[in-house]
Order: structure tokens, then C-alpha cells, then sequence
């Protein structure tokens, strides 16, 4: 699986386990304005089991775009060392874009 499919499953991981999480959040209001003692400690049980997965998702997510933007950068670098003259006149061209749109307004 590539980087891009990883940063793809580690973004769905994270949005079910939040989704988990905010259900288990208003499982537990709803429990502890019932003052049930067992259903709270059991739903405080979940919700925490919840946020830490949750932590878990977050940080494999954070790990995989780190990864991706490491590779990019790494890929960019070689392309401006292999080509350096063509990368002077793509970031001349972006500058000259930027420049017109910038005095426009």
C-alpha cells in the first residue's frame, strides 16, 4: 500500500473511532442523568477505550502525512537537482501568475 492509501485508511480509522467516540460521549450524559452507577462506569469504560483509539488513529494519521510530505519534499529535491534550470522557470512562472493576481486587486 502506497503512502497516499495509508493516509486514505488512517483518515477513515480515524473519522469511525471519533464517530465511536462522540456516541460514547452521549451515551455516557445520557447515563449519568439517569444515575445509573453500573450502566455510567460502564459507559465511562467504553468512552475512554474510545479516546484512546481515537489518540491512536491520530497519531498513525499523523504519521503517514509526515511520511508523505517527507517523501514529496525528498522527490522535489532531487527533481530541482536533476533539473535545476527547469525549476527556475516553473517558480519564475508561479511568481509571475502570483504577481499578476496579487497587482489586480
Amino acid at each position: 500500500m502506497d503512502a497516499t492509501g495509508r493516509v486514505d485508511a488512517a483518515r477513515e480509522k480515524l473519522a469511525r473511532e471519533m464517530r465511536a467516540l462522540v456516541h460514547d460521549a452521549e451515551e455516557m450524559l445520557a447515563a449519568a442523568s439517569r444515575q445509573g452507577g453500573e450502566q455510567l462506569s460502564a459507559v465511562r469504560e467504553r468512552l475512554e477505550h474510545s479516546l484512546s483509539a481515537a489518540k491512536a488513529g491520530l497519531s498513525d494519521a499523523e504519521q503517514a502525512v509526515l511520511e508523505r510530505a517527507r517523501r514529496t519534499a525528498r522527490e522535489t529535491d532531487e527533481y530541482v537537482h536533476d533539473h535545476p534550470w527547469t525549476a527556475v522557470g516553473i517558480g519564475a512562472g508561479i511568481g509571475l501568475l502570483l504577481g499578476l493576481l496579487i497587482a489586480r486587486r
